[in-house]
């Protein structure tokens, strides 16, 4: 209440009709900002101060309204994904964690209010209720043979909420208008994800290092170690980053992007111009392609497939014209040599993830039941950690664990699936459905080779992943109530 006077009263101080008072409030907020700002400069430096005051106005403008906390959850996710706070409070909180707290919190303050009561959890609701309950309890069983820290309790409660944006989503995402910002958020800042990685690469390497080296105030790497490379071999090609540091990550991140942005492509109403989508698609495209991610190229191109199959043909002829140029054109054959030799095993990398399943499958033939946790493997012959979404899943929360994940999966293709056969043909809603569908079915396939969906380590992708989900259901949701009208 207080707060709510004293802002009254400078209003009318600013409005008032004495020049005079006019003058000496503005000039007063004026100074006051300053002596802020310049004691933070001072303090802590030009880039983290300005860091910080960003963060604080995004803090602002998310605990005001709930119409952009998960559009800019979703642009820290694609943009700034281990950004964290120049601040040390036993930890350096990071910009996603302040935005999945306001996310929550303004969801809550809007529950409690009433200003919205209308919320369908939809038929996945109990099952991935069941499964966030099951890796609560796997998490604390795992206490008995590892120690906890800080840090492995901050990424895991972090993995907990990430899972519960499924439903912030159901709740927030309520019409067509606001699954149409998220989309046109999710494809914008992933194609320019998808730019600076491109950019990144083709830039002199001295210049990129340069670059992202700057981050190193928001607790980002720095140096000549951030540049990755084929095997690890600076020999070999080197590998687009972006700001997501690691390549295999920015292919996680980019299958998702990329195909929801190739289906709004081909889509009868898309959520933006196609003026616009040609570039962010085709630069997410590129941008995955230069992560040299095997797994996310793969999962992409099924995932196109698939939805080639259900609706849009033309996308058919659009992967077999890709197909033919990428098979015969000089720049892409280190890339054909790549794919061939990892179907043959011949490369390191994927004969060390062959070591990686061999080693996983006897941890999990030991615990199979519940899993050893999110800490560490109880015995000292084994480690916890694998190139596999599915098998580290079946480490850490064991087959009851994974069971629960694929009966939601399940579900949701389910639900997707009938919501298309409802939905408008050549309608809006129908883009939406075939690319969530599209998106979840692409990060399911590159999930057989990589772990991102479900590591504590890279919970922006954690995020994401559920936020898709939810953007899905949200989609089937807006279908069922638009057909009972």
């Amino acid at each position: 209440m207080i707060h709510n006077i004293t802002l009254d009263q400078l209003r009318v101080w600013l409005a008032s009709n004495d020049p005079r008072l006019a003058l000496g409030s503005a000039l007063g907020i004026a100074l006051l900002v300053g002596v802020v700002v310049g004691a933070l400069i001072g303090g802590l430096g030009a880039l983290p101060a300005l860091g910080l005051l960003g963060a604080l106005g995004v803090a602002t403008l998310l605990l005001r309204s709930d119409q952009w906390g998960l559009p800019l959850l979703l642009i820290l996710i694609c943009l700034l994904p281990y950004a964290a706070l120049p601040l040390e409070i036993g930890f350096r909180p990071t910009f996603i964690d302040l935005a999945l707290l306001a996310v929550f919190a303004t969801s809550l303050l809007r529950a409690r209010a009433r200003e919205r009561c209308t919320f369908e959890p939809s038929s996945l609701g109990i099952p991935i209720l069941a499964f966030l309950l099951w890796n609560l309890v796997t998490f604390v069983a795992g206490l008995a043979h590892a120690a906890l820290s800080l840090t492995i309790l901050r990424r895991f409660v972090e993995v907990l909420l990430a899972i519960l944006l499924f439903f912030v989503v159901l709740y927030q995402v309520h019409d067509m208008g606001a699954l149409r910002r998220m989309i046109v958020t999710l494809i914008t800042a992933g194609g320019i994800s998808g730019a600076l990685g491109v950019l990144f690469y083709v830039l002199p390497e001295a210049w990129t290092v340069n670059i992202l080296s700057k981050l190193a105030v928001f607790n980002y790497p720095a140096g000549p170690g951030i540049l990755r490379y084929v095997e690890d071999d600076p020999s070999q090609p080197m590998r687009a980053i972006g700001t997501s540091i690691d390549p295999n990550a920015l292919g996680g991140l980019l299958v998702i992007v990329t195909a929801i942005a190739v289906v709004q492509l081909f889509a009868a109403r898309p959520a933006l111009p196609r003026l616009w989508l040609i570039p962010f698609a085709g630069l997410s495209a590129l941008g995955l392609l230069l992560t040299f991610s095997r797994g996310s190229m793969v999962g992409l191109v099924l995932a196109l497939t698939l939805v080639g199959i259900l609706r849009y043909r033309k996308i058919l002829i659009l992967l077999a014209v890709l197909a033919i140029l990428f098979l015969i054109s000089p720049p892409t054959q280190v890339y054909v040599t790549r794919l061939w030799e990892g179907l043959r095993g011949e490369d390191l990398a994927t004969q060390m993830r062959f070591g990686e399943y061999k080693d996983a499958l006897i941890l999990i033939s030991r615990y199979p039941f519940i899993g050893v946790g999110f800490i560490g493997a109880p015995d000292i012959d084994l480690y916890l950690g694998v190139s596999s979404l599915y098998l580290l899943m079946a480490e850490q929360v064991g087959l009851v664990g994974l069971s629960l994940f694929l009966l939601v999966v399940v579900v949701y293709f389910v639900v997707t699936l009938r919501a298309l056969q409802r939905a408008p043909r050549d309608g809006e809603s129908e883009g939406y459905i075939l690319a969530c569908i599209a998106a979840l079915a692409g990060a399911l396939v590159s999930g057989v080779f990589d772990h991102f969906f479900f590591n504590i380590n890279f919970i922006h992708l954690v995020a994401l992943f559920w936020i898709t989900l939810g953007l899905g259901v949200a989609a089937a949701q807006l279908v069922h109530r638009t057909s009972v009208d």
